[in-house]
């Protein structure tokens, strides 16, 4: 095949200035990653004299050299594990959904059936019996485990969707360390899709899905093109792309995505922004997907899925109650599932975050035996139970995902859009017997009749709830963005009292742009203080809903950085109509008197024009669905 003209030259570029071209950086023509060998793979300085040469180049535009930081693995710990066979895939053995699975380990897998297990709390578990018995497996559906590797179950990957970032090669093996520190994604991918009645381990949730392995953790530190390539790759092939890994979980970091890496993600879920000069976004230039330079933006849905949109589920942090997941700009965006976990018995873990922009939750941990955890496959043919954290949680929840869209695609020819799983998220998640064990954070009930909850978003992942109402969904109408107020003078906040600022907003009524039904709330705020770590916010919709978008992070003794328009966000508001004030709660909680100032506020809201659920019976009166669908039917009369 002839090479394209760019990339000859890029090639020619690279090999004349002593470096390799590794490709080009998401598909562009323009755009290339090079390396230069003579420099160690991580350097914490830059190389002033490398960068000197490629600037002076007369063929290059930029020349931008990779900064390295830290990501985490989250929920790792070295375990014991038991060798009881190699991992040997039959995909064509019986698998009757009338009875259990044969796997050795399916007894083990109380998040998937929970009849008590280690003091667990029976029926407390996914569901997914209800949705296998619905014929609903996960065929052709592919998730991408991004990871430190997944090479044991290479048997049931697709080869062609899979990448070694770390290496630049085809291939996403490990790196072989005595503490068995790269087996992060094997564990993960097995839970997802390790094969049914195989002898092997357990079962997967979505067990007749295919695994994507994308190699990128596995290095001293990340760049942002890593990251990018990462979760823009192979959009297409793939459906699902699961992270179970983040910022550092100390309490006292606030970090996100970078350019490149937020402009891969809002490429897999969206086609392109609204050509109106006036409204339009490059998305090349966003660092967030909220600094807009605009007034209202209506964006389009799907890129990648061939124009459905790629589904980026994240761990929602393993920080405890010391962090908050708002400060994470992975797991608090709009365009991802946040994912929580509980253990068996329905409390959170010790180590869960709290924050409102969590969806749901899925498990973790046991109760009484904190080894008890996620039954999964392991490295070298081995077998676990031992996988936990936030990290066993998020690709339970990729499998939950995996499930739908098969039952979606084998039902009506139109499938699942990426919003589409949200609100079938928000819809069937279950509150069950899920519960605060400091009795912090209560249920609550929006001002439409939906419950949830400041740990486990709107409740534990019903596998087959959400296969049942897939089958019959309907697309969700168009989403649009609407920026509904600003308020810009800066202004005092000291620890003696709460301050508390307004936006009063028609949600754009009017305008093509207008919002009436919610989906994500964004509060985009520039803030300081004396200390971080004591700030806390509240954002209160115009329906009564009170929402915590940060909490008081002991950990965090900065004085100095504060946060520069951050999008805090919160999903407590989903099905609300924005019409009406908004009121921001800043204090400052500290026995030590302390001081900040808020430079700036931005309500940005996004939603639908139209009632989300038109069309879509209702068949038990008291479910979510019933009960939104005649809030939302009241509305429609009203307006």
């Amino acid at each position: 095949m002839r090479q394209p003209a760019e990339r000859y030259l890029a090639d020619q570029v690279a090999a004349r200035n002593g470096f390799v071209n590794l490709g080009p950086i998401l598909g562009s023509q323009m755009e290339y990653h090079f390396v230069h060998k003579a420099l160690p793979h991580a350097r914490s300085k830059r190389s002033a004299p490398h960068m000197r040469r490629l600037k002076v180049d007369p063929l290059v535009h930029t020349a931008v050299q990779q900064p390295g930081f830290k990501r985490v693995k989250r929920g790792y710990n070295t375990f014991t594990t038991d060798n009881i066979a190699s991992l040997y895939v039959d995909k064509n053995s019986p698998n009757p959904a009338n009875r259990n699975p044969t796997d050795p380990y399916f007894q083990y897998q109380w998040y998937l059936k929970n009849t008590g297990q280690n003091g667990g709390k029976p029926k407390l578990d996914l569901n997914v019996e209800a949705a296998w018995a619905q014929g609903v497996t996960g065929k052709n559906v592919t998730t991408a485990i991004m990871d430190d590797e997944t090479t044991c179950i290479r048997m049931f990957q697709n080869a062609k969707a899979s990448y070694d970032f770390s290496s630049n090669d085809p291939f996403p093996y490990p790196r072989y360390t005595d503490d068995w520190f790269n087996s992060h994604g094997t564990r993960c991918a097995g839970e997802v899709a390790a094969a049914r009645d195989n002898g092997v381990c357990g079962v997967g949730v979505a067990y007749d899905s295919k695994i994507a392995g994308i190699r990128m953790l596995d290095q001293p530190y990340m760049t942002d093109l890593i990251e990018a390539n990462s979760m823009g790759h192979e959009p297409d092939l793939i459906d699902i792309y699961s992270a179970s890994w983040g910022p550092t979980d100390d309490g006292k970091t606030v970090d996100g995505p970078r350019n490149a890496t937020m402009t891969a993600i809002v490429r897999g879920v969206n086609e392109e922004f609204s050509t109106d000069r006036k409204s339009m976004v490059k998305v090349k230039d966003t660092i967030r997907p909220t600094d807009f330079s605009g007034e209202q933006v209506k964006i389009f849905d799907g890129r990648g899925r061939k124009g459905l949109g790629n589904i980026y589920v994240w761990a929602s942090g393993d920080g405890g109650e010391e962090d908050d997941c708002n400060c994470d700009g992975y797991a608090a965006s709009m365009w991802t599932v946040s994912i929580n976990s509980a253990i068996n018995d329905g409390q959170n873990a010790h180590y869960d975050e709290s924050c409102s922009s969590t969806l749901a939750s899925t498990f973790s941990n046991g109760a009484k035996d904190p080894n008890t955890g996620v039954a999964t496959t392991d490295l070298y043919g081995k077998c676990t139970t031992t996988h936990s954290g936030t990290s066993a949680a998020a690709p339970e929840a990729a499998g939950v995902f995996a499930l739908a869209l098969e039952a979606k695609a084998n039902h009506i020819s139109s499938q699942l859009t990426w919003r589409d799983i949200q609100h079938l998220t928000v819809l069937t998640s279950k509150r069950n017997s899920l519960f605060d064990a400091k009795g912090r954070f209560h249920w609550t009930m929006n001002g439409v009749g939906l419950e949830f909850n400041h740990l486990f978003g709107y409740g534990v992942l019903d596998a087959g709830a959400m296969v049942a109402l897939a089958k019959k969904w309907k697309t969700v109408p168009p989403r649009y963005h609407c920026e509904a107020g600003s308020v810009i003078e800066p202004q005092k906040v000291t620890s003696e009292r709460s301050f508390l600022l307004k936006i009063k907003t028609d949600a754009c009524a009017g305008t093509e742009y207008a919002v009436n039904y919610l989906e994500h709330v964004q509060a985009v705020i520039s803030i300081n203080a004396t200390r971080r770590g004591d700030l806390e916010l509240f954002l209160t919709s115009p329906m009564g809903t009170r929402s915590m978008i940060l909490s008081r992070r002991i950990n965090d003794d900065d004085h100095r950085d504060g946060f520069t328009k951050w999008p805090f966000m919160t999903t407590h508001t989903w099905g609300e109509y924005p019409q009406g004030t908004w009121l921001l709660e800043v204090s400052l909680n500290s026995q030590i008197p302390q001081h900040g100032w808020i430079r700036e506020w931005t309500l940005m809201l996004h939603g639908t024009r139209e009632p989300p659920y038109t069309g879509l019976p209702a068949a038990d009166p008291y479910s979510k669905l019933a009960i939104v669908k005649k809030a939302h039917e009241e509305r429609s009369n009203a307006m």
